[in-house]
């Protein structure tokens, strides 16, 4: 049986507590605090693959602070933030390839029977949901909109 996201989150937590890896313990103390919020705003429990959604939201914050600090000529923030960003990316799943997403959207395309560009909307949630923490929003997004022809 696979080990529940939440309790390896707090297993890696604890060790990293007793280790004393300061950067790894932020970063999941962060990763709980935006778990709770959103399990407060839902008002129950996330499922495993909302929880990858946030830490890809966070991954994704990472990589953006990233470049800004890099245009912004600081190599000391750079480093900072990819030794976060390394830490989110171990508990996210492999990233799937282009050919990958483009197979999965067009079975949900053929799924919900989407003709064009106007069906966007029927193919983009359902997708969305089915690869939360697998592939990028704006991949997605970009992939749906050529196959949909828009």
């Amino acid at each position: 049986m696979e080990i529940d996201l939440k309790e390896k989150l707090n297993n890696d937590l604890k060790q990293a507590l007793l280790g004393g890896d300061k950067v790894k313990r932020s970063v999941i103390r962060l990763v709980f605090a935006a778990v709770q919020n959103a399990e407060i705003a839902k008002q129950g429990a996330l499922e495993k693959n909302d929880i990858l959604g946030i830490i890809a939201k966070e991954a994704r914050q990472r990589q953006e602070s990233i470049e800004a600090f890099k245009q912004g000529n600081r190599p000391d923030l750079v480093a900072q933030e990819e030794a976060e960003l390394s830490i989110l990316q171990g508990y996210l799943p492999k990233s799937m390839t282009r050919d990958e997403i483009i197979a999965e959207a067009r079975r949900i395309i053929k799924e919900v029977g989407a003709q064009g560009a106007r069906d966007k909307g029927k193919v983009m949630p359902k997708l969305v949901a089915e690869l939360k923490g697998k592939a990028d929003g704006r991949e997605i997004n970009t992939i749906v909109s050529e196959l949909l022809g828009s």
